[in-house]
């Protein structure tokens, strides 16, 4: 009987050290990631190529194509204007086309420098928010810091990890909700930067009536991706703010609460206001639809 227990003993032991090693990589490596994807300012702008692709000036990059397009976008008034007195449709005055192409242009050419001011707003903001919880808690408010609390308050000695415990089964869901969180801030980090660079054809749509339904989509789906990190932001806000302990189920359990939050942060948003999904699980059921 004795060597079966010993078995038995040894191979949960196993099985605790390798989950103890995986959540340990996780949390080393992760946390200060996420920090970098969710929490975004105009940094994301800086990168050489990233500048290079947009445009730094009207004659090169995406600004080139949209400029290029603009021309394409006076054409088509011209003749549209020329057909409604045919047609008697009705479309704007010439002066009205103007004074629109002037002002929508020369947007369309600074969308850098804007781009980087509603950018650095909403940076602001999360940040001012965060900034109340470092006064009163006097700690930085990100998720390097939170996995130091679940740490502490979730496993006090990780080098005693029981998997098979309560513990050590919230500890797992905490650890497998951040691999999510990477991957949804992630895609949301990339789509961020799609938006980006399609900004001087969103400016450009506004000339034209029939296509301004394109600078709504994308002010949208822009804000709605960038507004997120504020709800993250009054997330992590309340969950520094809770008095946690070690041996408390209940404060363990809003822990886990917190993390499901910052991971459904995105469809909160999208109820509220709309925008595009960076939820991982959403999208593979969307592609699966498709089928």
């Amino acid at each position: 009987m004795e060597p079966s227990q010993n078995i038995t003993q040894i191979i949960i032991d196993t099985i605790n050290t390798i989950f103890e090693n995986l959540f340990s990589s996780i949390d080393n490596n992760l946390y200060s990631l996420l920090d970098e994807l969710t929490f975004i300012n105009s940094d994301i702008l800086t990168d050489k190529y990233f500048q290079d692709i947009l445009g730094t000036s009207s004659s090169s990059g995406i600004l080139l194509i949209a400029n290029t397009l603009l021309f394409a976008f006076i054409l088509y008034y011209s003749i549209k204007y020329l057909l409604s007195h045919l047609t008697y449709d009705r479309i704007d005055k010439p002066s009205s086309f103007f004074i629109k192409m002037v002002i929508y242009a020369i947007c369309m050419n600074s969308s850098f420098f804007i781009i980087e001011l509603f950018i650095n707003l909403i940076s602001n903001i999360s940040l001012f928010i965060r900034s109340i919880g470092e006064d009163v808690f006097h700690e930085s408010i990100c998720f390097s810091s939170l996995i130091t609390n679940i740490n502490t308050n979730i496993s006090v000695d990780t080098s005693s990890l029981n998997i098979f415990s309560i513990d050590g089964l919230i500890k797992g869901v905490l650890s497998i909700s951040l691999l999510n969180l990477v991957f949804t801030y992630s895609l949301r980090y990339i789509f961020i930067k799609v938006f980006v660079l399609i900004t001087p054809f969103a400016f450009l749509s506004l000339i034209l009536s029939n296509t301004s339904w394109f600078f709504k989509a994308w002010l949208k789906n822009l804000f709605s991706l960038l507004f997120i990190q504020i709800i993250v932001s009054i997330i992590l806000l309340l969950m520094f703010s809770v008095d946690f302990s070690s041996t408390n189920l209940f404060s363990k359990f809003i822990y886990v609460g917190g993390m499901y939050g910052l991971i459904r942060a995105n469809s909160l948003v999208r109820e509220f206001i709309g925008g595009v999904s960076t939820t991982i699980t959403q999208s593979v059921k969307s592609f699966t639809n498709l089928k």
